[in-house]
């Protein structure tokens, strides 16, 4: 999962990130509302997580326009203003949900997660390829009914290729969705998680290599 969190306050910011990273979702910061909507057109997020107050551009302006331009992204605005009116206008420039600060950790996690399980309805909650179980929301992979432990990203790359359901990923999908913004697009990290991840689910091999286009579940 993709979020981006457009938050001025930055140890704020910074706590809300370390925290959903420990989620397994790559998360990019955004301090103003310019940064916010300059982001949320490059990238397709699956989740924005939208102060209101924003510096620079408002948080009402950014809600407005990636609603306009990217209807598919998930919009959860995070305010200090949490009164009825507040909330009911919220919704009204296109915000999904609205949690007001403060807030309980757990309670943003399990509305991000509903968010990013609404823009894909047709997702099974538990994916299953062969003798492959996979459930996001345990974060939970057996294999014949044994479990395997993977590591975050390993963990990302195997849900995004089992959503795919046997079409391809290309490598810069696969970094799109799993890495965030600081990671080099020239890396060959792609390439290590799927040689670990490979090595980890062991014989017979489900990891296919679609030369110069990208990996599929086989």
């Amino acid at each position: 999962m993709r979020v981006l969190v457009a938050e001025d306050e930055l140890r704020l910011a910074d706590a809300i990130a370390r925290g959903l990273r420990r989620q397994g979702m790559a998360v990019d910061l955004a301090p103003d509302g310019h940064q916010a909507l300059a982001k949320a057109r490059v990238v397709r997020y699956d989740v924005l997580v939208l102060d209101r107050e924003l510096p620079v551009l408002h948080g009402d302006d950014v809600c407005r326009s990636v609603r306009e331009e990217r209807p598919e992204t998930g919009i959860l605005m995070l305010t200090a203003a949490g009164d009825l009116e507040d909330v009911i206008e919220g919704l009204a420039l296109g915000a999904d949900d609205y949690l007001a600060k403060p807030f309980r950790f757990a309670e943003l996690v399990a509305r991000i997660q509903a968010l990013a399980r609404r823009a894909l309805p047709s997702r099974p909650p538990v994916l299953r390829h062969g003798d492959l179980e996979l459930d996001p929301a345990s974060r939970r992979l057996t294999r014949s009914g044994k479990e395997v432990e993977l590591a975050r990203k390993e963990f990302g790359v195997l849900e995004a290729l089992m959503a795919s359901q046997g079409a391809t990923v290309s490598a810069e999908q696969l970094l799109e969705r799993v890495w965030d913004e600081h990671t080099d697009p020239f890396t060959n990290v792609v390439r290590m998680t799927i040689m670990t991840l490979r090595r980890k689910l062991g014989d017979p091999p489900v990891v296919e290599t679609v030369i110069g286009v990208g990996y599929r579940m086989g």
